[in-house]
C-alpha cells in the first residue's frame, strides 16, 4: 500500500493520511478485516451496490475507504514512518467507512471481467485510543440506516476491548442463554456504560422517542461531549471494575446495569480518589448508597432513572459524599429526586 502524505486530526489528536493500493491487495488483506467484526452490520442488498458492482466490473473509480488503527505508542512523524507502520500493522486494522463497498468488490470479484489490477484509495486513521477512534466511526456513519450508534458501540465494545487479559468474563446475551458463566458482565450493559461514557449522560434509552430521533440525539451528545480533553479512556471504567472483581459485593454492585451506566458517567471526575481505594473501602461506599437509596420511597420514583442519575451523582462527587453519613447522603438524595 502506498502512501501519499501525513496530516494531524487535531479533534481527536490522530494521525491522517491518503493511501493507493489496487483491488486485489485489498481483496487479500483488508477484506479479512470485516470478519473482525462478529456482529457485522447486516450486507445490504440494495439496488444501490447491485449498481456499484456493475460499476465494479466496468471499471469505476471507488470512493475512498477509511482504515484505523489504535496505537498507544504513536512515534509516526513522517510519510516514510507511516508507509512502514500501515504496511506492517495492515491485519491489525478496523473499517471505519466502507464495508458494503468491500462486499460488494468481493463480489464483483467473482464475476467474469473483473480487474483486480485497478487502483482503490484509502483514508487512513491513526487514534491513541479506541474512543477516540469510535467516535470518528460514528461521525462517519452518521445518517446510514444500517448502522445505528448504539448497534456501532455494541460491536466495537466487544471488538476492541481485549477482555480476556482482564479478570472478568464478558457475554453476549446469546452466550448467556447458551452456556451462562457464573458472575460474567452482560456485553449489552458493558455497551450501555459506554454510551453513558460518549455521551457523558446516563438517560440515553427512550421508548417515548422513535428510533430514528434518539439516534440523531445521541449522535448529537457524542460530537458534543469532547472526549479529546477526557483525562482517562473507557478502558480505565473497565479495568478499575476487573481490578475489583474479586470482592463479590463490588462485582454485584457493578453488574446493575444502572449502576454500572451512571459509574462510567462518575468515574471520570473521580478516578483519582476511586484509585486510591482498596476494594474493601469501595465496598463500604456502594454499601451506603445502597443503605441511603433504600431510604427513599421507592414506590414514588422511577427506579431506574433515578438509580441511574443518583449513582452517577455519587461517583462523581464522590470525594464530598463519602464525609457524609447514611442520613445526610439520603437527604441529598431525597432533594435530587423531587418531582413535582
Amino acid at each position: 500500500m502506498k502512501i501519499f502524505n501525513i496530516a494531524h486530526d487535531d479533534v481527536i489528536r490522530g494521525i491522517c493520511g491518503l493511501a493507493e493500493t489496487d483491488y486485489k491487495y485489498t481483496l487479500e488483506k483488508i477484506y479479512p478485516l470485516i470478519n473482525k467484526l462478529e456482529e457485522q452490520r447486516k450486507i445490504l442488498d440494495s439496488k444501490f451496490y447491485k449498481r456499484l458492482e456493475r460499476d465494479i466490473l466496468a471499471g469505476c473509480l471507488m470512493p475512498p475507504l477509511t482504515l484505523a488503527f489504535v496505537s498507544k505508542e504513536n512515534n509516526v512523524n513522517s510519510l516514510e514512518e507511516l508507509s512502514n507502520y500501515i504496511n506492517e500493522n495492515i491485519s491489525h486494522g478496523f473499517i471505519l467507512d466502507g464495508i458494503q463497498r468491500l462486499t460488494t468488490l468481493e463480489r464483483a470479484s467473482q464475476k467474469e471481467g473483473f480487474n483486480g489490477n485497478k487502483e482503490i484509495f484509502f483514508n487512513i486513521i491513526i487514534a491513541d485510543n479506541k474512543d477516540k477512534l469510535l467516535y470518528r466511526m460514528i461521525t462517519l456513519n452518521n445518517g446510514q440506516k444500517g448502522m445505528t450508534p448504539r448497534h456501532q458501540i455494541e460491536i466495537l465494545t466487544k471488538e476492541l476491548f481485549d477482555f480476556e487479559q482482564l479478570a472478568i468474563t464478558v457475554q453476549t446475551e446469546k452466550e448467556k442463554f447458551e452456556n451462562p458463566v457464573k458472575n460474567s458482565f452482560s456485553l449489552g450493559d458493558i455497551a450501555k456504560g459506554y454510551m453513558a461514557f460518549l455521551t457523558n449522560n446516563v438517560n440515553n434509552e427512550n421508548s417515548k422517542i422513535i428510533e430514528e430521533k434518539m439516534d440523531e440525539i445521541l449522535v448529537g451528545r457524542i460530537l458534543d461531549n469532547d472526549i479529546s480533553n477526557n483525562q482517562i479512556e473507557f478502558y480505565d471504567v473497565i479495568a478499575f471494575v476487573a481490578r475489583h472483581s474479586q470482592s463479590l459485593y463490588c462485582l454485584t454492585w457493578l453488574q446493575t446495569a444502572n449502576n454500572f451506566i451512571g459509574f462510567s458517567v462518575g468515574f471520570n471526575n473521580s478516578f483519582q480518589l476511586l484509585n486510591m481505594l482498596d476494594s474493601n473501602q469501595l465496598e463500604i461506599e456502594f454499601q451506603k448508597f445502597e443503605a441511603a437509596f433504600k431510604i427513599l420511597n421507592l414506590s414514588k420514583i422511577n427506579l431506574g432513572k433515578f438509580r441511574r442519575e443518583l449513582s452517577k451523582e455519587f461517583i462523581q462527587n464522590l470525594a464530598k459524599y463519602r464525609e457524609l453519613n447514611i442520613e445526610e447522603l439520603a437527604e441529598v438524595f431525597f432533594e435530587l429526586t423531587i418531582t413535582e
